[in-house]
C-alpha cells in the first residue's frame, strides 16, 4: 500500500517540482523569531503526520527497480526526491549533484573544485555558489549534493578533482564560502563524511585512525562548514571508519558530528549502498537513505514496530529534515533564463582564469609575444573533457576547446598550426615550423575519476529488495550479471590513478617537441599533482590548467596572451617522487591515516618538492613587507591579528594570495613543521602596497590531546610565517606568546 501511495505522490511531485518548498515558508536569516516560527510550523506539521508519513521522508521516493533502471540511462537527468508528501504541502528534497555544476542538461560547467581550490578564493566560490543554487532551483531542484571536501591525501585519488586541495583550513573555507552561495536559495549538502580519500577501493576499505589525526586533520574542514557555512545536509561516505560502515558509523554521525559539534542539520547516505543495516544506520544518526527505496523501504517500518528503532529517533530525523527545507528553500520562482546564462558563463571563464596556476616561465616566454605562427599540439588540444565522466559529469551547451580559445584570441595576428600528435613526427615539424608551440597534454575521465568495480552489485545483491514485476526482472538480470559493464560504462571508467606521470606518449611527445622549439608551454590537464622530474627541465613553461570548465579554452588564451595575469597557486605540493607520499594500494581492505601526507609530510621528512603547497608564479612580482601582530601575547580566547603589506613592485596589475602559516615551538606532542592557517587573495595594482589583514583565532592552532579528549591550545611560543607559498625564503617572520 505504501509503495502505491508513493508512486501517486511521485506524480504529483514532479509537477510541483519547481513550486513553493512547504506551504510558502522558506526564510534565509536565523533569527531567533524567523527561527521560532519555522519550528511553530515543524511542530504542527508532525502532528498532522502518521508514522508511514514521517517514514516517508526518511528514504528515496522511488521503489529502487524502477530508479535503478532509471539511473543506468542517465544519471541525474532529474532531480532525485525524497520525502515528498504533497498532501501536507511537503515538496520534500529534489536532489541534485554536482560539484563542477548542476549535472542536469544545459547547466553551466564550472572549473573543477581543485581548480576553484587553486583561486584560494573564497568570495570567489561564494559567487559560484550563488549560481549554481540559481540553476538548481531553476532546473527543480532544491538541495545541491556538491559540496565536496574530501581531504586529498595521496595525488593517485581518482575523484581529487571534486575536492579543494590538501589542507583543512583551505578545504573549510572554500567549502563554506560555496554553501554560504548556494543557501542563497535553496539547501548544499557537504560530503563524504568520513575519510573518504581513496576510490578503487571505497566500497571495501576500513579506514583506522587515531583520535589525533581524525580531528586534527581529516575533520576540520567539516566543522567549518557546518559553523561557517551552516550547511544543511551531511552525506556520509561509503567506507568504514574503525571498523563500522561510515552510514551507520554511531561515532562519527551521533557522538561527534550532532552531539559535539551541535550540527542541526540532517545526514543523507551516499547512493545505493551507504548503508547495509537499517537499524544500525537508523540509531546511529542516519536521516534519509538516498536516493531511492531500498533498504528502511524493507525494514524500517516493521522496527519502528518491534520497538527496535525508537519513535523519538524517527521523530528527531523528521524534524531535521522539515526544518532545514523550511528554513534553506526560498518560495521564489526562478525561470530558465538563468540556467547556462551569458552571466553565469562569464563567471565560469573569470574562475578558469584565476585558476590557473604558472609553475615556470623561464626568459619570459609567457605572455606570448610577437607570434606570427603558433603550434598547438597534443591529443587534449581539440578535447572537450570538463572532468570525470561519473556522479559530477555535467551536460553543458558547449564546451570551448584550448585550440578553440587560442584561434579566437591569437587567430587574426598569427597563423595557428594545430597538430594532434597521432604522429610524432609530424608533431616535430610543426613545432619546428612555429614562433612557439603550445603543448597541451594530461589526463581525461578514463584516467581519473569515479568508479564502481565489476560484481560490485553482485556483492551486494541482499541488500536490495526483490524485484515485483517483469520489467524489474529485466533490469535485475541486467545489473547483477557479472561483467565490466555491471551499472553504466562511465562508472567503471577512472578509478584511482595508477601512476603520477604524465603518459609515455605525452613525456615522448613533450621531449621531442621541447627539442624542436626551445619555445614551448607546457599545459596540463589534470586533477591533482603529476609528477614532472622526466621532463620538467625542458620546456621554458609549464602551466596547471585544471579540467577547467566550459569556457576553459578561453580563459587558457587569455593568460597565454597576457590579457590576464596568472595568480592561481597549489592547493596541494607536488613531489618529486612518489616515495615522499604516503603509502597507496588501489584495491586496500584496510589503511591506517596519520597525521601525514601533503607539505606537512614532505617538510618533516625533509624532502624538497618540486614545486611547494601555494606556488605559483605571476606576470609581475610582489614584495612583503612590515609583518605586525597586534599583541605579543594572547589568551586561548583571543584572535591573533596579523597585517602585512604587499607591494607589486612591476609593471603589470595582479592578485597575489597571501598565506600565514603557523609553527608550535618546543610543543609537548609532535606537530607539523609549519601549518597553514589563513589566506587572502588581494588585488593589487601595478606600483600599488595594500595591507593585508589577516586574523587566525587562537583556537586554530590548537592541537588534539587525546587524554582529555578535546582540543588544548597549548601556552607556549609560536612563530607566524607569512609569505607567498609554504616554503618561501623570504617569508616575513614573527612570533607570540599563548599566556
Amino acid at each position: 500500500m505504501r509503495s502505491l501511495l508513493r508512486a501517486h505522490k511521485i506524480m504529483i511531485c514532479s509537477a510541483l517540482a519547481v513550486a513553493v518548498s512547504i506551504s510558502g515558508c522558506g526564510n534565509q536569516e536565523k533569527e531567533s523569531d524567523s527561527m521560532d516560527k519555522i519550528n511553530d510550523q515543524v511542530q504542527t506539521l508532525m502532528e498532522k503526520m502518521t508514522l508511514a508519513d514521517k517514514l516517508e521522508l526518511m528514504d528515496g521516493d522511488t521503489p529502487f527497480w524502477t530508479g535503478f533502471g532509471e539511473m543506468v540511462n542517465g544519471y541525474n537527468v532529474r532531480p532525485y526526491s525524497a520525502g515528498a508528501i504533497p498532501e501536507l504541502g511537503i515538496q520534500g528534497i529534489q536532489f541534485v549533484d554536482g560539484p563542477r555544476g548542476i549535472v542536469m542538461p544545459g547547466a553551466t560547467t564550472f572549473p573543477v573544485s581543485m581548480a576553484r581550490g587553486a583561486t584560494w578564493d573564497a568570495d570567489l566560490e561564494e559567487k559560484v555558489g550563488e549560481a549554481i543554487g540559481q540553476e538548481l532551483r531553476a532546473l527543480g531542484g532544491t538541495f545541491f549534493g556538491g559540496v565536496c571536501i574530501n581531504l586529498l591525501r595521496h595525488p593517485a585519488w581518482g575523484r581529487a578533482q571534486e575536492t579543494y586541495g590538501e589542507d583543512p583550513i583551505l578545504l573549510g573555507e572554500m567549502g563554506a564560502a560555496l554553501t554560504r552561495g548556494v543557501q542563497k536559495h535553496g539547501m548544499a549538502c557537504v560530503k563524504h563524511f568520513a575519510l573518504n580519500s581513496m576510490e578503487n577501493s571505497r566500497f571495501q576499505v576500513d579506514v583506522r585512525i587515531g583520535n589525533r589525526a581524525l580531528h586534527e586533520i581529516y575533520l576540520p574542514h567539516f566543522k567549518r562548514v557546518i559553523d561557517k557555512g551552516d550547511v544543511a545536509a551531511v552525506m556520509s561516505a561509503y567506507n568504514s571508519v574503525n571498523g563500522e560502515w561510515c552510514g551507520q558509523n554511531r561515532v562519527l554521525l551521533t557522538d561527534i558530528l550532532k552531539s559535539n559539534w551541535g550540527f542541526e542539520g540532517f545526514v543523507i547516505t551516499d547512493f545505493l549502498f551507504g548503508m547495509e543495516d537499517s537499524k544500525k544506520a537508523a540509531i546511529a544518526g542516519q536521516d534519509i537513505e538516498m536516493p531511492f527505496r531500498m533498504i528502511h523501504g524493507q525494514h524500517l517500518e516493521t522496527l519502528v514496530e518491534r520497538g527496535e528503532v525508537p519513535i523519538s529517533r524517527i521523530d528527531d530525523a523528521v524534524r531535521r529534515i522539515l526544518t532545514q527545507q523550511l528554513q534553506w528553500v526560498k518560495p521564489v520562482e526562478y525561470g530558465m533564463e538563468v540556467v547556462g546564462s551569458e552571466t553565469h558563463r562569464a563567471l565560469s571563464r573569470k574562475t578558469a582564469e584565476k585558476s590557473m596556476v604558472l609553475l615556470k616561465n623561464e626568459n619570459s616566454l609567457l605572455p606570448l609575444k610577437n607570434i606570427k605562427r603558433l603550434a598547438v599540439i597534443g591529443r587534449l588540444a581539440d578535447a572537450t573533457g570538463t572532468g570525470d565522466a561519473g556522479s559530477s559529469n555535467t551536460r553543458p551547451e558547449y564546451v570551448i576547446t584550448p585550440l578553440q580559445g587560442i584561434r579566437e584570441k591569437f587567430g587574426e595576428d598569427a597563423e595557428i598550426i594545430h597538430n594532434d600528435a597521432r604522429n610524432l613526427e609530424s608533431a616535430v615539424a610543426d613545432a619546428k615550423s612555429a614562433d612557439a608551440v603550445v603543448l597541451i597534454v594530461g589526463y581525461t575521465y578514463e584516467d581519473e575519476g569515479e568508479y564502481v568495480p565489476p560484481g560490485m552489485f553482485e556483492k551486494k545483491a541482499g541488500l536490495l529488495p526483490r524485484p515485483s514485476t517483469p520489467e524489474e526482472e529485466k533490469t535485475a538480470r541486467s545489473m547483477l550479471s557479472p561483467s565490466p559493464e555491471n551499472g553504466t560504462d562511465s562508472f567503471s571508467l577512472g578509478g584511482d590513478r595508477q601512476d603520477l606521470r604524465l603518459k609515455s606518449s605525452d613525456v615522448q611527445l613533450i621531449r621531442a617537441v621541447a627539442q624542436a622549439n626551445k619555445n614551448t608551454v607546457v599545459s596540463i590537464i589534470a586533477g591533482s599533482a603529476v609528477l614532472m622530474e622526466e621532463w620538467k627541465d625542458l620546456p621554458l613553461a609549464i602551466l596547471m590548467q585544471w579540467y577547467s570548465g566550459m569556457e576553459g579554452g578561453n580563459a587558457l588564451a587569455d593568460i597565454l596572451a597576457g590579457n590576464v595575469n596568472p595568480g592561481g597557486k597549489l592547493p596541494f605540493v607536488i613531489p618529486t617522487s612518489a616515495d615522499h607520499l604516503p603509502h597507496f594500494e588501489l584495491d586496500a581492505e584496510t589503511v591506517t591515516y596519520d597525521l601525514w601526507h601533503g607539505y606537512r609530510k614532505l617538510e618533516k621528512d625533509g624532502n624538497k618538492p618540486a614545486f611547494p603547497f601555494g606556488f605559483g608564479m605571476s606576470y609581475t612580482n610582489y614584495r612583503y613587507e612590515n609583518l605586525h601582530l597586534d599583541k605579543n601575547s594572547y589568551k586561548d580566547t583571543d584572535t591573533i591579528t596579523v597585517t602585512v603589506d604587499v607591494a607589486n613592485t612591476g609593471a603589470r596589475d595582479g592578485e597575489e594570495i597571501v598565506q600565514l602559516y603557523i609553527s608550535a615551538i618546543d610543543s609537548k606532542v609532535e606537530r607539523a613543521p609549519k601549518e597553514l592557517k589563513a589566506f587572502a587573495r588581494t588585488p593589487v595594482m601595478a606600483g600599488e602596497t595594500k595591507t593585508v589583514k589577516l586574523d587566525v583565532p587562537a583556537s586554530d592552532i590548537a592541537f588534539y590531546d587525546e587524554d582529555v579528549e578535546g582540543f588544548v591550545v597549548e601556552p607556549i611560543e609560536y612563530e607566524v610565517f607569512v609569505g607567498r607559498h609554504s616554503l618561501d625564503a623570504g617569508a616575513l617572520k614573527s612570533r607570540f606568546k599563548i599566556e
